[in-house]
């Protein structure tokens, strides 16, 4: 979509506020051009002797009234003008924002969360002053320039118009090749503040790891460099914009010498009289606003379509995961992947072929059950996880819940049943209590601290200066990470789904708190029998009471059971049990 297309289409969506600011701004650029006529006829009027000191008062009056009201009509339609261009801001704001926030994984992992931040503001911000300044400005501009010759031509003298008009060609030249230019350097510009503001939104996330490897001075460096890349870029935008004012001055000077030169000619021949020639001079400074009005509108517009190039292909992306489904209600039943197999792109073995994420796998899980989910790293546990939250699509094999394919159930349906806890879990900047309560805002004290105590992460949070509203900081960065694990399973617990997902949610927890959360586990399925826990772990103990335990490797189940039938097997995970159990003993000792 164009700039001129979106505007337009804003435009008539909101034709009453550009109508009415229209209307102001038409009896603005009449009063404007109504001064140096009257002015005029003052001059004459002084010079014949014809105007009396009562006559005087009253023209002098009449002048400050066009004054206040053009002042008055001036501040109105700014206010409706730019009211209506704002809200273009919120729209398309809205907009990209709805569109990220429906965007998976795999988005995320070719784009940089600060050009994506610049977007949503520098970008948008350009864009907006294109349909609010530049359309006023152009408006503006075209009338009073429209109205200013018609009484120059009609009004004063068209032989003095005509000779005005001479150099105006050459300005439009000079605005043609200037805006091109403007063009290229607005969307250096805009990349350029990019790249800064992704700098500078990495270094804040990991500002502590940046000062554990002493690295402070070298991201300052980096921070300084690309300051001085984006300001010289903006410079040079700056200093092909400021080339519009040297044209624009060039012109009218010229236009002027030209018009005083015929202009006194015509007043020695006594076929002009001084008080018209005044009045031509003043007209032609009327022409110094439609002038700067058609270099500023160029330039807003150079750069709302260099912004809109870099934000229409981000609104235009392909969703990773399509939301075609049309189920709002889970159906109730068994969990079951029958023969799934997911690839990422690029990921090739050493024989150049791409290696699956997940092949083959089969599995089925009744509701109330547990599954365990046991492997090396990289064996597919996560991407499991990932398929059955639709944050990856599988190419081969079907995954269906209650009897329907997962993928006739609408995204929020499905999510609506399914609480994920991941290994790197994400706190907002917000108190514990509220943490707790995202999945339930509505939920009762007594029922975030229950889920707290079910989390064994009650006790903990008691000891904080003040409890259950004490905030969390950016990302939970005043918890530990065990801290930000167990407030995430509280969180996770009080959404009240029907199936609980634990990445290696317990990994940051000792084997006693881990105890304790299991333990408060099998006490909640007393209570729930219909809910179903799927945890993939490292730490083969989060399992030992699964009602199934498969082993993954490469993407593969290699072992399938309960934990005393992988035992007797005598496999990897036999043999990674003995290394676990050696390997807490001797921590123990």
């Amino acid at each position: 979509m164009g700039l001129a297309r979106l505007i337009g289409g804003f435009v008539r969506r909101h034709w009453r506020s550009y109508a009415s600011s229209a209307v102001m701004l038409a009896g603005v650029s009449l009063c404007s051009v109504l001064v140096p006529r009257k002015v005029g006829a003052m001059i004459d009027g002084l010079a014949a002797h014809r105007l009396g000191g009562h006559d005087l008062a009253i023209q002098l009056l009449e002048l400050l009234g066009l004054g206040l009201a053009i002042y008055g009509l001036r501040v109105a339609w700014r206010l409706r003008l730019y009211s209506a261009a704002y809200r273009l801001g919120v729209e398309l704001r809205t907009k990209l924002y709805a569109r990220l926030s429906a965007q998976g994984p795999a988005f995320y992992q070719r784009q940089r969360t600060g050009d994506l931040m610049a977007l949503g503001t520098n970008d948008i911000d350009a864009i907006e002053q294109a349909a609010g300044e530049a359309m006023l400005a152009g408006f503006d501009g075209t009338l009073t320039l429209v109205m200013v010759l018609g009484i120059m031509f009609l009004g004063v003298d068209w032989r003095l118009t005509l000779i005005a008009l001479l150099p105006f060609p050459l300005m439009a030249i000079a605005f043609w090749h200037i805006s091109s230019h403007i063009h290229t350097a607005s969307t250096d510009s805009l990349k350029r503040f990019s790249a800064l503001n992704d700098h500078v939104q990495e270094s804040l996330s990991g500002v502590r790891t940046l000062r554990a490897l002493g690295l402070e001075r070298r991201s300052s460096t980096q921070f300084s460099e690309l300051a001085s890349r984006a300001a010289d870029a903006s410079l040079t935008a700056q200093k092909w914009e400021a080339a519009y004012e040297p044209a624009v001055g060039l012109t009218l000077t010229a236009a002027t010498g030209l018009t005083l030169g015929l202009g006194g000619y015509l007043v020695w021949q006594n076929q002009l009289t001084i008080g018209s020639l005044t009045s031509f001079s003043m007209y032609l400074g009327q022409l110094i606003w439609p002038m700067f009005a058609a270099g500023w509108v160029l330039s807003l517009i150079e750069r709302g379509r260099a912004a809109l190039a870099r934000l229409q292909p981000l609104l235009d992306a392909p969703l990773t995961v399509d939301d075609h489904g049309t189920l709002t209600e889970l159906e109730r039943g068994p969990l079951v992947l029958q023969d799934v197999g997911f690839t990422y792109g690029g990921q090739e073995g050493a024989d150049g072929k791409i290696a699956p994420a997940l092949d083959k796998v089969s599995l089925r899980l009744e509701p109330g059950q547990t599954l365990g989910l046991v492997g090396a790293t990289g064996a597919g546990k996560t991407t499991l996880l990932r398929v059955l939250l639709r944050q990856a699509t599988p190419q081969r094999g079907a995954v269906t819940w209650g009897g329907r394919p997962i993928a006739d159930y609408t995204l929020a349906t499905l999510r609506s049943g399914l609480s994920w806890v991941p290994q790197e879990s994400f706190l907002f900047s917000a108190s514990i209590a509220e943490n707790i309560a995202l999945g339930r805002p509505g939920a009762s004290r007594e029922e975030i601290e229950q889920a707290a105590k079910m989390a064994a992460i009650h006790d903990d949070i008691l000891r904080f200066p003040y409890g259950y509203d004490t905030p969390v900081g950016e990302k939970g960065i005043t918890l530990s990470g065990g801290q930000r694990q167990r407030v995430a399973i509280a969180r996770s617990l009080l959404a009240q789904s029907s199936l609980l997902l634990l990445d290696d949610a317990l990994s940051a927890v000792d084997t006693g708190t881990e105890t304790s959360i299991l333990e408060h586990f099998d006490e909640l399925r007393r209570t729930r029998p219909e809910l179903s826990v799927i945890i993939a772990s490292h730490r083969l103990s989060a399992v030992v009471k699964a009602d199934l335990i498969v082993v993954l490797r490469d993407g593969r189940i290699v072992e399938r059971g309960s934990h005393d039938q992988l035992l007797e097997r005598d496999g990897w995970y036999a043999s990674q049990w003995r290394y676990q159990q050696l390997e807490a003993s001797l921590d123990a000792v």
